[in-house]
């Protein structure tokens, strides 16, 4: 049976982000991708307004029409959900995996030290359990602080306190942690690979920019080469190396500063997936 993985998230209709990304970049990679869409919304939050359309009444309907059709997942993605869809999702996971599939959660609530609005206080403890069981966590530096009740950092860490903050995720009930947005030196941006036992780094070349979408490009293309056998730290390696290529697909259009043009770096993934 050829793999099929799930992912539960928003889709913004316009913005390059979340299931707008997850989908076309997990399918490049060879992998049946079904999307299960938390909210809908009109585009991204960083514009100046937008529509947003809840959508946690359709999900138990949704798995129980799948029940009826005996439809099963080999692996679930998940990024940006409500509180209230947490209980429903780990219902979703547990009702129609496969055996040993592979859950993958993107902590998705926080960046540069401050939660993502909408969310209350209480939200990292329901996110955590989240990701109590599943085979990897995506959080960056923001997000891990938050899941442990940590002050955040800024830039001022040292790998001791990346590698005591990936054990204590792990702790959380996580088997391994991929930890974003990890540097120790100007020009280099990467991540922490933690599986248990082990923490490693991976670092790419840091661009002189901000821009939107990145976490879900990375987590997408994370997913899609992990689906296709891929190591944690080679899965990790590759998507970070392929956000790379989509920023500088975008580097020079002024103009496009609501997402990265990953669509032009897709070649550049399936590439490197294929190579042996």
């Amino acid at each position: 049976m050829d793999k099929r993985l799930l992912t539960i998230q928003d889709i913004s209709c316009v913005g390059q982000c979340s299931l707008t990304v997850a989908l076309p970049v997990i399918s490049a990679c060879g992998i049946e991708t079904a999307v299960l869409p938390s909210s809908v919304l009109s585009n991204h939050t960083a514009f100046d307004s937008w529509t947003f359309a809840d959508l946690t009444g359709g999900m138990e309907d949704i798995l129980n029409q799948w029940k009826k059709e005996s439809i099963t997942f080999s692996a679930f993605y998940t990024g940006y959900v409500s509180a209230a869809q947490i209980p429903i999702i780990r219902k979703i996971i547990r009702e129609t995996a496969r055996k040993d599939a592979l859950v993958i959660v993107d902590p998705v609530m926080a960046d540069n030290g401050k939660m993502y609005a909408g969310f209350g206080s209480d939200f990292p403890e329901k996110m955590a359990q989240l990701c109590n069981g599943a085979d990897v966590i995506l959080p960056n530096i923001t997000e891990a602080c938050f899941l442990l009740g940590l002050e955040y950092p800024g830039e001022q860490y040292d790998r001791a306190f990346i590698e005591k903050m990936c054990k204590s995720l792990c702790a959380l009930g996580a088997k391994s942690v991929v930890l974003t947005g990890v540097s120790f030196e100007a020009c280099k941006l990467g991540v922490a690979v933690y599986d248990g036992s082990f923490a490693d780094y991976y670092f790419a070349e840091r661009l002189p920019v901000q821009m939107h979408g990145t976490g879900d490009v990375f987590a997408s293309s994370f997913a899609g080469a992990l689906c296709n056998g891929r190591s944690l730290f080679d899965s990790a390696r590759l998507a970070a190396d392929f956000v790379v290529e989509s920023i500088k697909a975008t580097l020079g259009d002024k103009e496009h500063w609501y997402g990265v043009k990953f669509e032009k770096a897709i070649p550049y993934l399936v590439k490197e997936l294929s190579a042996v």
